[in-house]
């Protein structure tokens, strides 16, 4: 069903009210055009803080076109809007795969020369099944998932463009990964199952910057939380900070919900349904849908059904049940509203400003993959300060004087 149109557009509205960075860097682009005459293809989750980024980059003089990169993430309403406003997009919610595909497929058949991308899929259909399409000048990435993609690429020799790791850069992963999924995530588990979580016990699995967030939120919320980790420093970390840390199979025995953000497949699966305590609810934080293995829940249950939106019951055969939460797919965005305005205002600022960087820079540029350069990190730094109440010391003189010398110590 389409979206309506003036909903939506009062949702973006709201979204740039609330991004002043983003539109600070949009009135810039408005007035230099860095991007005339520039086709940029972007494979994202379509909602109202998308559509900024994408009104932000036709301010600038490109033309831009949309598709989304999960097919329960899109906001209707917002696409409406933004299809009005210029950018042609492939997007609603709940599409079938075969519609994700040909969305991505058309991200590539009109040629593009910059690709901003969650996921990495457009960037591997570029150079695998339609290595001959585009005129790409290089691309950007704002997922652990395509930065790994994008790496193992590298590795091979076999990376067509240069492509920039926007995920790592200190203003995207310190603030979305951590805070925007911190709260985002617990946003989409309140509202597909109105439960209370307080007094509960919670698996994370991963203790990445996004699994850090998660689970400081949910002990914050009154949870007992259990850390799941297979790199050994991140463990210790996660018990440092006062988190029981357990393998799965033995935290699954007590998980009333488990949260997995991993980016990696099958993290809870056939040997851990046998433990799984009657009721836990499953959920995913993960890009893909391959967290939590479906196809070992429907082979260990005797059926399925819906119970509430984004809530598929599971009974196995000695009665217990478990309920996975928005078919294992990105439960904030497919169940919830995706990271808070204002954590996305920095990622997406860094997006804008990394696009713009391969356009200015692409002919220095091998086909590798590159960091956000510093002076973009802090610039957006800087820019965000105020806007958090916040405001810097300024080093003095003496002080950069004695950081300076070869005497310091001495």
């Amino acid at each position: 069903m389409p979206g309506d149109q003036v909903i939506g557009q009062k949702k973006i509205d709201w979204a740039r009210a609330h991004m002043p960075v983003l539109e600070g860097i949009r009135r810039r682009f408005e007035s230099e055009r860095p991007f005339r005459g520039r086709v940029i293809s972007a494979v994202l989750h379509v909602e109202a803080k998308t559509c900024a980024l994408a009104l932000a980059l036709q301010a600038g003089g490109a033309e831009v076109h949309l598709a989304a990169s999960n097919p329960l993430s899109t906001d209707d309403d917002a696409v409406s809007a933004v299809i009005a406003g210029g950018v042609p997009t492939l997007a609603r919610k709940g599409e079938s795969s075969e519609e994700y595909a040909a969305g991505v497929r058309a991200m590539l058949d009109i040629d593009p020369e910059i690709i901003i991308d969650d996921g990495a899929d457009l960037v591997a259909l570029a150079h695998t099944a339609r290595p001959d399409r585009g005129r790409i000048l290089g691309s950007t990435e704002e997922t652990t998932t395509g930065v790994t993609r994008l790496r193992a690429l590298a590795k091979t020799g076999t990376l067509r463009f240069p492509a920039i790791d926007v995920n790592d850069a200190d203003m995207k992963h310190l603030f979305d990964n951590r805070y925007g999924c911190g709260q985002s995530v617990l946003d989409g588990i309140f509202t597909a199952t109105n439960l209370l979580i307080a007094g509960r016990t919670a698996v994370v699995a991963g203790y990445g910057w996004s699994g850090k967030g998660i689970a400081s939120r949910l002990r914050g919320i009154g949870a007992d939380v259990i850390v799941t980790e297979v790199d050994p420093v991140r463990a210790i970390e996660a018990r440092l900070e006062g988190f029981r840390v357990m393998p799965m199979l033995q935290a699954v025995r007590e998980a009333d919900l488990i949260v997995t953000v991993t980016g990696n497949r099958d993290i809870v699966r056939a040997e851990h349904l046998p433990q799984l305590k009657d009721g836990c609810l499953l959920a995913n934080a993960g890009h893909f849908d391959i967290e939590v293995s479906k196809v070992a829940l429907e082979a260990a249950s005797t059926g399925h059904r819906n119970v509430r939106p984004n809530v598929e019951e599971y009974t196995f055969r000695d009665g217990r049940k478990a309920y996975l939460l928005a078919e294992g797919r990105l439960v904030n965005l497919a169940a919830g509203q995706g990271h808070p305005v204002e954590i996305m205002d920095l990622s997406f600022a860094l997006q804008a400003l990394s696009a713009e960087h391969l356009v200015l820079h692409a002919q220095e540029l091998r086909n590798e993959v590159y960091p956000v350069p510093r002076e973009l990190d802090q610039m957006v730094a800087r820019i965000a300060l105020p806007t958090f109440g916040a405001a810097t010391d300024e080093i003095t003189p003496g002080q950069r004087h004695y950081m300076d010398s070869w005497e310091v110590g001495t």
